[in-house]
């Protein structure tokens, strides 16, 4: 008899999870409080899905979680991931090691993964909330608005609060909490950083270099396109910097981004430039003489200093904070790794219980790295819970919640007093083709 597995989440990692269970025969069901599946899959990448990356660095990942994953990712890799994708019918294409989707559209990402979905016979059930889950009776129970879901394993894959898709994020967390498990809190990892020290600019987009100096002192740097914007600086550059700016600012260190607009000159050859165009043109403001060189707004803005040059070679602005945990792409915080299994994420509180993605304190920078957790700790889950893979955790024939044993009762439960009847199954089913 197949195993029953009940996937609570719809999302990359929550996909992956129920494809490689079902793979290894297992009955699986998904349930997405949202009215369709891989909303944020949609949202990657600015709407391109950056699915992995072919330089991936293990050691760039952070969180408490991150040891953890250099583990779990090594079982999965890049190099197996880009295999799956390929099996299930998407064609990729690379940009310095960044992959996307050939099609550049996130789309073709979600469409493949359903398509498998639904070749596998996997039940996917939309605007579904997962009210309370339980253990008794030699089953999980995870009980919805007006039906009870019975399962050998369950796996939790309800996502952060990164980008805000829904307010379904924090249930997984809860369940986890109240089960026994350690949530680190959360902190943007990969967002817009508020400060104060540059106006006049909001609007521009400029290629620069970007340090973070913590109390005066280098302790990071970043290249790309920065945006400015009216609350402070973003951009993917910003982003890389933000998990280490936001740990200083929350331990009260002085937090300063330094930017070099033009990277490729130094301040001896900004200043002969300058020098030399003032005396072929004499008439021209500084801020006119600027324009050759910078966006009329930054180079505004550089004028007004008493040292233009110096202005464009350390452009700096004190960081006060981040922009709102829903606008960022990624966040810091989750489930902490004392709790689960290192090669599993299984629950070593509640075995049969799993964890992906977003739920654990693992986080990554820009450039695929992210999805290819959500990829990696998916199969983990999906596998291990088919019973393909033992971990530390498999064959102790005892089921622990909240350290006790509990086998034919009630169990420790999740959420509103009280349950359910056994009534009948509600919610939507998969969506599949165009309309998706």
């Amino acid at each position: 008899m197949s195993k029953k597995i009940i996937v609570v989440g719809g999302g990359a990692s929550g996909l992956m999870a129920a494809i490689q269970a079902a793979r290894l025969g297992a009955s699986v069901t998904v349930l997405e409080q949202n009215q369709t599946l891989g909303k944020k899959i949609l949202l990657t990448g600015n709407g391109r899905c950056n699915l992995t990356n072919l330089h991936l660095d293990l050691s760039r990942y952070a969180g408490e979680g991150a040891a953890e994953a250099h583990r779990v990712i090594s079982a999965f890799d890049v190099e197996q991931t880009l295999r799956f994708f390929e099996e299930i019918g998407l064609m990729t294409t690379d940009r310095d090691g960044w992959v996307y989707p050939a099609s550049m559209q996130a789309s073709s990402v979600l469409q493949v993964l359903l398509g498998e979905a639904e070749r596998l016979g996997i039940k996917c059930k939309t605007k579904t909330t997962v009210i309370e889950v339980a253990y008794h009776d030699d089953l999980w129970h995870v009980e919805t608005e007006g039906y009870v879901y019975k399962a050998d394993s369950v796996i939790l894959s309800t996502g952060s609060p990164a980008g805000l898709v829904s307010d379904s994020w924090h249930s997984g967390h809860l369940m986890a909490n109240h089960l026994g498990h350690v949530i680190s809190p959360f902190s943007d990892a990969l967002s817009g950083l508020t400060g104060r020290g540059i106006t006049g600019a909001s609007g521009i987009r400029h290629w620069c270099t970007a340090d973070l100096l913590i109390n005066g002192k280098k302790v990071r740097e970043e290249t790309g396109e920065v945006q400015f914007t009216d609350y402070g600086l973003s951009g993917i550059p910003i982003f890389q910097l933000c998990r280490y700016a936001m740990d200083a600012v929350h331990s009260g260190k002085e937090t300063v981004i330094c930017l070099d607009l033009l990277p490729k000159y130094s301040t001896e050859d900004i200043q002969n430039f300058l020098d030399l165009q003032q005396k072929r043109y004499p008439h021209k403001s500084t801020a006119q003489i600027l324009c050759g060189m910078l966006p009329d707004k930054l180079a505004s803005v550089c004028a007004k200093n008493p040292d233009p040059a110096d202005c464009i070679k350390e452009m700096k602005m004190t960081v006060t904070g981040s922009t709102s945990l829903g606008h960022a792409q990624t966040v810091s915080g989750g489930i902490c790794p004392e709790g689960y299994d290192p090669d599993t994420l299984e629950s070593l509180k509640c075995p049969g219980l799993f964890f992906t993605g977003e739920l654990l304190d693992v986080d990554g920078p820009c450039g695929g790295y992210n999805l290819q957790w959500a990829w990696s700790s998916g199969a983990a889950a999906g596998r291990a819970a088919a019973g393909a893979v033992n971990g530390a955790n498999r064959g102790a024939g005892k089921r622990i919640i909240n350290g006790t044993k509990s086998r034919a009762t009630a169990g420790t439960a999740y959420g509103t007093t009280g349950r359910a009847d056994y009534g009948t199954e509600s919610g939507a089913d998969i969506q599949t083709g165009a309309d998706q």
